[in-house]
């Protein structure tokens, strides 16, 4: 038999189908389109490991079955360039981030096609290139030109709300804009200056420069989005982060929030991330409420979703980060509050929201007036109160609130039970407003729903507050003091941010002396030398977060050489949306929120077709370590067997999971690992070194991480793909054992065997195939086809092997069954199966194959294997139709040789014949 040489096949067909470009995608009426996704990965120096390809081959699956089902397929990839990781590198070599970044890129991309993936790399695409982010330049520039009008729930060019500015002032403007605006006339508006009518403007804008609450990393010199905080500290690094208000560029995601909401019931996600996402934006119906600070012309306002319980308030608390809080905290309180706000900035605000058990704060030293029974009550900061979250300050009622509770223990203030207290209220109110609207929940006997509106009104009536609906998502900042990233298309005259002509775009990136911030504190472009816009007016110093290159590359892919537009209309109104996107649910609330967001505001401009960008979403999950351990002998160099290490006082060490085979340790191969092993002595078990064995995520640290080029090198990419989607359900988490990829590579070879003699050569038949031979075929291809559109690969690996060892065991090399049989698999073992494609005469790649029809009428069972007993003793197996006549049957199972050896003879006295299940021969 000629043997399967994986390492020749799988080069020669990579090499094809670049050569041919046998997966361009063009825009094709003619045929339906499907385009399939994965979140693009950021190139980092250590390349791929066995985890990094699960998903791409799983969206690679269904792209070659789409194909092979008439569908005009775009399956694309690039890289998500921009980062923090590549600057850091730069910060301590010199080295500027494009080169290591092109380095990593070139590394991928070679990993990438090693394993066989049907991409168009005629289209990849990345955010770091001038051509690329142009275009993020551009959208940010449409964001800044547009504010967005509740009365159209759309944005709209900002020129429409000048024009509405200056015939009505905003009076009947509802748009999402600050919350301080404040009302003005037209007049008002045209007495305006320049500057004046450009700040009012930014309070409108979607996106615009404010003052901000961030997470500032000073080692770092940056700021760093929440999920790049972990414990206090910045997650690359290991630095202190603080919170702090600095003046930020900020996305108006908020003006959105209604429309994002509404949008999860309309695409197929997995429920846990539609409701992160929820639960992020985090709708709330109630009132906002002033309170008055005594002796000062400051109010504190708050929104409670129970304004009902007003009379239980006996405290207010604001956030340490909270504007107001320097300008009420009294003289004798600064050094208190002064020292509490400088421990509680550096906690991340995903710290304290999730700390319950902490209990801390400082009085302010003020009283806020309750606008219901003019009581005072003390004003405190804390921070379990979020600046970002509502007004940054809770009216606290400890009765009713177990953190307020807590707190009100701690400092022993009071705690009102809010029955009492509303009928203390009840006896001495009589024809009171407070009587008359308040009733702990009830108003004239009505529930708290039905009594919402008489509340609100009696805030209004007295101008204490309102009705509002609040989101507990924040603008987002879109800052950071970098140097790799997309610089913003912006300049400054008299402080007032001015863009650039669309011509002057892009706007690239400055060369540096260093990437570190300036001397004085400025962003690390604040080293650029001459770096003005027409050597006059200063050029924004800070960069995109990295989310702005990845919230629209979807689009990119469509039309990626396009140098007049980020896509085309007609290209766009083609490809529409992604049908199916891959990638982790950790970027629930990043990456795929911006991304919704910056999709329905392209959508509002009518320059995209869909309102949503991915239709549905698969987060696979995540291939886990198989960490091995030795055990080190206390005070030595030597090392114990895992049986026998509870004979000594040892140390568990991670060791190279590359030198362990069947969990048996490489002992020369130990000694070379590293220069302190070199004189290691074993103590072996059965003349071994067993190592311990633990999963655990796959990292570097660990020593755990199989580089998928050794497993392609060794077994081939077949291999690997389909022992990936071997090991469990697409979206679970799976440990991986080397050792188990033997199973699939063996299936591999006995597939190569069945177009094969002995002699090696092919050998297929034209002859026409059985009914078994029909049968096994066509429950595989029914199985396979079901399995891929319910996107369970898993399965259908284990349905290929069932399937080959029955064409095995029925000598099956009949080209009416095998070339079907090829056709189903080649989306999973894409280089075996065109090798075999070619061996079968034909010309033209597998990919375009038509996936075959699977026939019901070769499912049907007729035939049934029954059991022979004689006596009640099974003796034989012989197979009828079920149908077939009982004569035919007793005379075929007194005829079978094994029946005559066992009768001995004798005459049976019966034949007993229970259709379907067994056949009793009683002698």
């Amino acid at each position: 038999m000629s043997e399967y040489n994986f390492n020749q096949i799988e080069k020669k067909w990579q090499q094809y189908w670049e050569e041919n470009q046998v997966f361009k995608a063009i825009a094709n009426d003619n045929k339906p389109k499907y385009y399939a996704l994965d979140m693009f990965p950021y190139p980092s120096g250590a390349g791929l490991h066995v985890g990094h390809p699960l998903g791409y081959i799983a969206s690679d699956i269904v792209s070659r079955y789409k194909r092979s089902k008439g569908f005009n397929v775009l399956h694309p990839m690039g890289f998500d360039a921009f980062g923090l990781p590549a600057e850091q590198y730069a910060i301590q070599t010199g080295q500027h981030p494009a080169i290591t970044t092109e380095q990593n890129i070139t590394r991928y991309v070679e990993q990438l096609k090693n394993i066989g993936f049907s991409y168009d790399w005629e289209r990849e695409v990345r955010t770091s290139e001038p051509d690329y982010y142009k275009w993020t330049q551009w959208i940010f520039m449409q964001l800044f030109n547009s504010y967005y009008n509740y009365n159209t729930s759309k944005a709209e060019p900002i020129d429409n709300l000048i024009k509405e500015f200056e015939q009505n002032g905003n009076a009947l403007v509802k748009a999402a804009c600050d919350e301080d605006t404040p009302a003005f006339t037209a007049e008002d508006w045209k007495a305006k200056n320049e500057q004046e009518k450009a700040e009012t403007l930014l309070q409108y804008r979607l996106t615009y420069v404010a003052e901000a609450v961030v997470n500032w990393c000073p080692a770092l010199g940056t700021v760093l989005a929440n999920d790049e905080v972990v414990g206090g500290v910045s997650e690359r690094g290991g630095y202190p982060v603080e919170r702090k208000r600095m003046r930020q560029w900020m996305m108006r995601i908020t003006a959105y929030a209604q429309r994002l909401l509404e949008g999860l019931e309309d695409i197929d996600w997995p429920e846990p991330v539609k409701e992160m996402q929820r639960n992020w934006i985090g709708k709330s119906v109630g009132a906002e409420m002033s309170f008055a600070v005594e002796n000062s012309e400051e109010e504190i306002k708050v929104f409670t979703t129970r304004i009902d319980t007003v009379y239980g308030v006996t405290f207010l608390v604001l956030a340490p980060e909270h504007e107001l809080v320097d300008k009420i905290t009294t003289a004798e309180k600064l050094g208190a509050v002064a020292e509490y706000v400088a421990i509680a900035k550096n906690r991340s605000e995903r710290e304290r929201m999730a700390d319950v058990k902490t209990i801390s704060g400082a009085f302010t030293g003020a009283y806020a007036i309750n606008p219901f029974n003019n009581e005072k009550i003390p004003v405190y900061i804390a921070d379990y109160v979020l600046a970002g979250y509502g007004t940054g300050a809770v009216m606290a009622v400890p009765s009713g609130d177990q953190r307020d509770w807590n707190f009100a223990k701690h400092f022993d203030l009071p705690i009102v039970q809010i029955l009492d207290a509303q009928k203390d209220i009840e006896t001495q109110a009589d024809a009171t407003k407070e009587g008359k609207y308040i009733n702990s929940g009830m108003v004239n006997g009505k529930g708290y729903q039905e009594a919402l509106p008489v509340l609100i009104k009696f805030l209004e009536d007295n101008k204490v507050g309102k009705g509002k609906i609040n989101f507990r998502m924040r603008d987002a900042v879109f800052s950071r003091q970098r140097y790799w990233g997309e610089p913003v298309p912006v300049y400054f005259k008299d402080g007032i941010p001015h863009l650039l002509e669309e011509s002057e775009l892009p706007l690239e990136l400055p060369k540096i002396d260093a990437y570190l911030p300036t001397e004085t504190g400025e962003p690390p472009l604040g080293r650029a030398v001459d770096w003005k816009y027409k050597n006059e007016y200063a050029y924004e110093l800070s960069t995109m977060p990295g989310w702005a290159g990845s919230s629209w590359y979807w689009y990119r892919y469509m039309d990626p050489k396009n140098d007049k537009a980020f896509v085309a209309e007609d290209v766009v109104n083609y490809w529409r949306n992604v049908d199916l996107y891959i990638g982790g649910s950790e970027h629930a609330t990043g990456h795929l929120l911006y991304s919704r967001f910056w999709n329905k505001f392209l959508f509002d401009l009518g320059l995209v077709p869909e309102q949503e960008p991915f239709k549905k979403l698969i987060n696979q999950g995540m291939i886990q370590g198989r960490s091995n351990f030795v055990y080190r002998v206390k005070d030595s160099n030597t090392y114990v067997s895992f049986g026998l290490k509870e004979q000594y006082e040892t140390s568990p060490l991670h060791v190279d999971v590359n030198i362990v085979e069947n969990d048996v340790l490489d002992l020369e191969a130990f000694k070379k690992w590293r220069v302190e092993n070199a004189d290691a002595e074993f103590i072996l078990e059965d003349g071994k070194y067993i190592c311990g064995v633990e999963i655990e995520k796959m990292s570097k640290s660990k020593y755990n991480v199989v580089n998928p080029d050794d497993i392609v090198e060794r077994l081939g990419a077949d291999t690997l793909r389909m022992y990936e989607m071997f090991l469990g359900p697409l979206e679970q988490f799976k440990p991986w054992n080397t050792n188990g990829m033997d199973g699939v590579h063996k299936f591999l070879k006995r597939f190569w065997k069945l177009f094969h003699d002995n002699n090696g050569n092919v050998a297929v038949s034209d002859a026409e195939p059985t009914a078994a031979e029909l049968k096994s075929l066509h429950k595989t291809i029914k199985k396979v086809e079901e399995d891929i559109e319910r996107f369970s690969f898993n399965t259908s690996v284990s349905t290929f092997m069932i399937c080959v060892n029955e064409l095995t065991q029925l000598k099956t090399n009949k080209r009416a069954i095998l070339e079907p049989l090829t056709v189903i698999l080649a989306p999973y073992a894409p280089h075996i199966t065109e090798e075999l494609w070619e061996k079968l005469g034909h010309q033209e790649s597998i990919a375009y194959a038509p996936f075959p029809v699977w026939n019901e009428e070769y499912l049907v069972e007729n035939t049934f294997e029954y059991p022979i007993s004689i006596n009640g003793k099974m003796r034989a197996k012989l197979t009828f139709a079920l149908d077939a006549p009982r004569e035919e049957v007793e005379e075929t199972v007194m005829n079978d040789d094994q029946v005559i050896k066992f009768l001995d003879g004798k005459a049976p006295k019966k034949i007993i014949i229970v259709p379907g299940k067994i056949i009793n021969v009683v002698v």
